[in-house]
């Protein structure tokens, strides 16, 4: 019995290191969607399993940020300079026979997304109705509260729409809910707050993005085999083609289509051209070295909101629940800053980035982070959840996941400078 009970635990332990070793290009492999990095659509929870809340302890207050929900590509020209290229091929009789399959789905992505860049898509509007959903059966007690429960995001449409796709789903859970909702420049200081410094350090070709673009050039993917199967002649085909249509076929998890392109590339293009995306998010909004700090001093205002709302529905003179919808560029540092687990890495190296820090697992669409409080008398604890997934924090604990909230508002206090 002892025999059989130590070898499970070690196929249990080995399970667990092997999957705590995997690579990005392994975990690519398994599911290529991940190479769409920020454009990875939001990976459901369906086999979660939250440890059970110590004894007495009651949820009374969730706050919460929310990245917008699926969307389609941000220009016209990202679904139409593939298109036009391979349009004007075939007419010159270039494109091979998988070319002109490919140039055919082009036309039947082009004829969905045509008016609809840079909007929420659907598939958006479904991921933050499943989430509102799963939170509200998950934490009744907070929703059967008559407390205001408040909701804000930032002026842009597609995140206006991710909220009401989740609050919607709220009321039509619970009618009786008091929901206090507002799109307003007025809560950009926090919702989506960005100094001049990191403005600055944006701009600056001279800055991170010019290591960024040394990462970029550095060689990879040879392009002739992706081009080789749409070209008669290879060499005909332009440089960079293989990045366009690369983006546009990330981006087919998110649309209503069911069009793959994956088929194009093997996994180790996939892997290499996500390396790019990954290197440029982790620069600009992550606690990245080369950013100079800028990104984490941009996100000090919205981690001062959480504690600030957290401190009022404590005293009770605050929300039952603080809802708030922004962007990758937001949750990204706030992550970050809350230093949240495998979200806060300052790796200085690019060329290591992608071991310590990969974009589809801290913010594919729809990401969101959830601070779930429970009370027993006077006595606040927290619960971090990261895309509805228990997680951790830094800080000493005798209770994991769960945390005592002074500790936490200690800790959060001195990340945000107070």
């Amino acid at each position: 019995m002892r025999k059989t009970l130590l070898y499970v635990i070690l196929l249990l332990f080995t399970a667990l290191f092997a999957n705590a070793q995997k690579t990005a290009l392994e975990e690519i492999r398994e599911n290529p969607g991940r190479s769409g990095g920020v454009y990875y659509a939001y990976p459901v929870p369906t086999d979660v399993k939250y440890t059970p809340v110590p004894k007495g302890y009651k949820p009374f207050y969730i706050s919460h940020y929310g990245r917008h929900g699926s969307r389609y590509m941000l220009n016209n020209n990202d679904y139409l300079r593939p298109l036009n290229t391979l349009s004007q091929a075939h007419e010159e009789g270039l494109l091979t026979e998988k070319g002109v399959e490919t140039l055919t789905k082009l036309w039947d992505i082009w004829d969905e997304a045509d008016h609809h860049v840079d909007e929420l898509a659907p598939l958006g509007k479904r991921q933050h109705r499943g989430i509102a959903e799963r939170m509200f059966k998950n934490y009744p007690e907070v929703f059967k509260q008559k407390g205001v429960i408040t909701a804000r995001s930032t002026t842009s449409m597609r995140v206006a729409l991710s909220m009401v796709a989740f609050i919607q789903r709220l009321t039509e859970l619970n009618p009786k809910l008091n929901i206090d909702w507002e799109t307003s420049n007025a809560n950009m200081w926090y919702l989506n707050s960005h100094t001049d410094e990191y403005n600055k350090e944006k701009n600056d070709f001279n800055g991170w993005r010019k290591s960024h673009s040394d990462f970029g050039n550095r060689g990879v993917p040879d392009e002739t085999r992706f081009l080789s199967l749409l070209y008669k002649d290879p060499s005909k085909g332009p440089k960079g083609l293989m990045g366009q249509i690369f983006n546009v076929a990330v981006d087919l998890q998110d649309m209503e289509t069911d069009i793959d392109m994956f088929d194009l590339f093997t996994p180790e293009e996939m892997y290499e051209l996500w390396k790019n995306e990954n290197c440029w998010f982790f620069l600009c909004d992550g606690d990245s070295p080369l950013n100079k700090g800028t990104a984490i001093e941009s996100c000090k205002p919205l981690l001062k909101h959480f504690i600030d709302q957290a401190d009022l529905a404590i005293q009770g003179k605050g929300d039952v629940a603080t809802l708030r919808f922004g962007h990758d560029g937001n949750i990204i540092p706030l992550a970050a800053i809350m230093r949240l687990k495998d979200c806060d890495s300052n790796e200085p190296d690019v060329n290591k980035i992608d071991e310590k820090w990969r974009d589809y697992y801290v913010s594919p669409m729809g990401a969101n982070i959830q601070l779930i409080f429970y009370r027993k008398g006077n006595d606040v604890i927290v619960k971090f959840l990261h895309n509805e997934r228990e997680t951790s924090i830094p800080v000493s604990t005798d209770i994991a996941p769960y945390y005592h909230w002074k500790d936490v508002r200690q800790f959060f206090a001195k990340q945000a400078g107070l």
